[in-house]
């Protein structure tokens, strides 16, 4: 549950919707990552991978 924020335009956009005070291109992130944090009730919650992987995974 998210208690707070430092950034002004960032709670502007988790409470209405509004991009005027953040990077439009990053709206679709933060959102997947504001709604992550507003749900998770442990730091645990927030393990799920933000982006796939990509490369050569083997390690070789």
């Amino acid at each position: 549950m998210i208690s707070g924020f430092r950034h002004k335009g960032l709670e502007a956009f988790f409470r209405t919707g509004t991009k005027s005070r953040i990077h439009p291109q990053h709206a679709v992130k933060l959102r997947i990552l504001l709604t992550a944090l507003d749900h998770a009730t442990k730091p645990e919650d927030m393990n799920a991978p933000v982006h796939r992987l990509k490369g050569d995974l083997s390690g070789g």
